[in-house]
This record gives C-alpha cells, structure tokens and sequence, in this order.
C-alpha cells in the first residue's frame, strides 16, 4: 500500500509499474479514490468482473470502503456462471458476508450446486482454496438433508 500512499524517494523513477493488475482496473479504483463513486460500466458480464477485480484490488490497497461496496454489490450478481469464482474470492480476501451469500445460492436454488461443481470455475476453486470445497460439501449434505 505504501507503494500508492507513501512517500516516494528522491532517486524514484517518474513512473510507478503495477505487473498485476489490469489497466482499467487500476484506473476504476483510482476513479473511486479520488471521486468516491463508482465507474460506468457497460453490461452486468463486465460488471461481475470489474467488481471481482476491484475488489482484488481494494483487499491488496487497503481501501475497506471500495472492498464493502464490490462485496455488496457481489452479493447482488450471484449468477451459476460465477458462484464459484466469487466464492474463491470471498474465502481468500475475508468476505464472510459474501461467502454467506454464494453458499445460499447454492444450497437454496435446486441444480445450481450440480452445475456449479461441474465448471471450470469449480475446478479453480478447488485449486486456490482448500477450504472452498468443503464449503461446497457443506451445501451438498445440507441439500441431501432437505430431501
């Protein structure tokens, strides 16, 4: 975060490189910073991602407000296609509001856990979270249960 905030030494060079990050990313949470709103996007695919994005990146800068305000709006835009990615999100970024969120997605509306499980983004979350799954496994007993 200091690499944003902080002081630059004399010797730095003019331009700041972030590798990790899309440029309109980068650019939508300067936006936010300094405006405080929220940028224009075109459609909701882009918006799920621009928000997963921001929040990635609201997490890695510190900027708690932009972090509860992709999170909320995350909880809103809960669709099969993106439980699971989400999902990943909120376990390695410390959402529990959202992860709250995407278990009820999937423990409430029959076939989606089915259809999740069957993604790529599953396989992902498998992946990056050990923790996701059982999460996932949690809902499935839970839907077994209801039966």
């Amino acid at each position: 975060m200091a690499q944003l905030f902080g002081p630059m030494p004399e010797n730095a060079a003019a331009h700041l490189r972030i590798d990790d990050m899309e440029p309109r990313v980068f650019q939508a949470m300067l936006e936010f910073i300094y405006t405080d709103s929220w940028p224009e996007l075109v459609d909701a695919d882009e918006a799920v991602e621009m928000t997963q994005h921001l929040l990635l990146a609201a997490d890695r800068y510190g900027l708690e407000r932009l972090k509860l305000i992709c999170e909320d709006m995350l909880c809103d835009r809960i669709y099969t296609s993106t439980v699971a990615t989400t999902l990943t999100l909120a376990e390695q970024h410390g959402c529990r509001v959202l992860k709250e969120a995407c278990i009820y997605f999937l423990r409430w509306v029959p076939g989606n856990l089915d259809a999740v499980m069957a993604s790529d983004g599953f396989q992902h979350l498998k992946a990056s979270c050990p923790s996701g799954p059982l999460s996932l496994r949690m809902v499935l007993m839970l839907q077994l249960e209801r039966s």
